[in-house]
């Protein structure tokens, strides 16, 4: 479902992706961690079609992002992690100009979007201004808006920022609802704990470079720690990878 092959961002002299390779399973959940700097957002810019990498490719769903990047979009949902929002805009006028984005048509957009702004908890907002939204209701638009579409893949950066306790456990349960009806997730994270409660794998890149993939399980044995604890795990290896 997302297949990258030698994937390489460099810029100048800066190698900020180099030479990544990973394949990501129908309805898995994956999660890409790693220390600031190692290359999270490059990677998942170029997965989303926003930069161009400067060799290697992005397979999503079959469909080269490259050759072909208006088609692999329509099976994306693309969560950035500085997301910009039209404030002067309603949250429902938010959806529909995303809706007509993708071209879809008016044919049970109201009912989607009803749904989803309530499994999100802004129904009762969809109509005032985004300007008027708190941080973490913008955050909770957004993931809405990505979802609009039912893409194939969803694709997720930092998600948890900004959201409080509750709002954390709708979206960690949205993901592992969404994984189970088939969609494959790819979510890059500092927080670790939402990583090995969610993911089914996990990638740890360091300095642009994958150092390490598998279950919980599989890394903690890599790392030679002795509990399934991610942090210990991620402590271990960017250190031994420093």
């Amino acid at each position: 479902m997302i297949e990258l092959s030698g994937l390489t961002k460099r810029y100048g002299r800066i190698m900020a992706v180099d030479n990544l390779n990973l394949k990501v399973e129908e309805g898995e959940v994956f999660g890409f961690i790693g220390p600031n700097g190692a290359g999270k957002t490059t990677t998942i810019r170029m997965m989303g079609g926003l930069i161009a990498p400067t060799s290697g490719s992005v397979v999503i769903n079959g469909i080269d992002m490259l050759k072909d990047p208006e088609q692999g979009k329509q099976d994306i949902g693309f969560i950035p992690d500085r997301p910009y929002l039209y404030g002067k805009l309603t949250g429902m006028e938010f959806l529909r100009f995303t809706a007509d984005l993708y071209g879809m048509n008016n044919n049970g957009f109201f009912d989607k979007a009803e749904s989803i702004l309530r499994t999100f908890s802004l129904w009762d907002w969809a109509g005032e201004l985004i300007d008027s939204y708190s941080h973490g209701m913008r955050q909770r638009l957004i993931m809405s808006a990505a979802l609009i579409h039912d893409p194939k893949v969803l694709i997720v950066d930092e998600p948890m920022v900004g959201l409080d306790p509750r709002a954390i456990r709708l979206v960690k349960d949205m993901i592992k609802r969404l994984a189970r009806e088939g969609m494959t997730v790819f979510v890059s994270t500092h927080t670790l704990e939402v990583a090995q409660d969610i993911c089914h794998r996990v990638g740890v890149i360091h300095k642009g470079k994958v150092i390490a993939t598998g279950t919980t399980k599989d890394l903690v044995e890599q790392a030679r720690v002795d509990r399934e604890d991610l942090e210990a795990v991620f402590l271990r290896l960017t250190e031994e990878a420093s």
